[in-house]
């Protein structure tokens, strides 16, 4: 256990950090697993929808850092791959 003050500040504030960041994450799955699961539906409209959030979410993502850009620009292509794939 830190015994400094600033270091004791560290440990909270890194808690808080890992839990926004484990959240972002989960997000990120849900909704690249929505755009799955309507592909697999073979509902291309939902299959469309869910991928214009899923592209915002995974920007959002990227844009706080929690994602690396080039991840999430992989993320964003593959999806869009399958997508279209699809129709």
């Amino acid at each position: 256990m830190a015994n400094i003050k600033s270091a004791k500040k560290r440990i909270v504030t890194s808690q808080k950090r890992a839990a926004r960041n484990k959240a972002v994450k989960s997000g990120v799955k849900t909704a690249v697993k929505k755009v799955r699961v309507a592909i697999e539906a073979n509902d291309m409209a939902a299959a469309a929808e869910a991928f214009e959030s899923a592209k915002s979410i995974i920007d959002k993502a990227a844009s706080k850092g929690v994602l690396h850009k080039n991840t999430a620009a992989r993320k964003v292509a593959r999806l869009a791959a399958a997508v279209n794939k699809a129709q």
